[in-house]
């Protein structure tokens, strides 16, 4: 599912800031009633509720990871273009004489 995100580049900030939220409320859900992480492992066959946070929590650094470096890709991708242009801007030829700028 993680890479299905990433390959689709969803950039739409509310859908990831409501997945985000989801899953914090999903947190303080297993904070206020501890004993229900018991029951949905035993439901999903993991085993312990201990487990199950684990195996979630891995899932989720797995997401901002994916996010991090999706940005990380933007931001080198940008940066390259202001590179080109400003490279572009500053072409000298062999007389001397800069690019005219029309």
């Amino acid at each position: 599912m993680l890479f299905l995100y990433y390959w689709f580049r969803l950039r739409n900030a509310l859908l990831e800031l409501i997945l985000i939220s989801m899953l914090a409320g999903l947190a303080f859900f297993f904070i206020i009633f501890p004993e229900s992480t018991n029951i949905i492992a035993k439901k999903l066959d993991v085993g312990r509720g201990a487990d199950l946070l684990f195996y979630i929590s891995i899932l989720f650094f797995l997401f901002i990871s994916l996010k991090i470096f999706a940005r990380l890709r933007r931001i080198e991708q940008t940066l390259t273009e202001l590179i080109r242009q400003q490279a572009k801007s500053e072409v000298i030829f062999f007389d001397g004489s800069k690019k005219n700028e029309s």
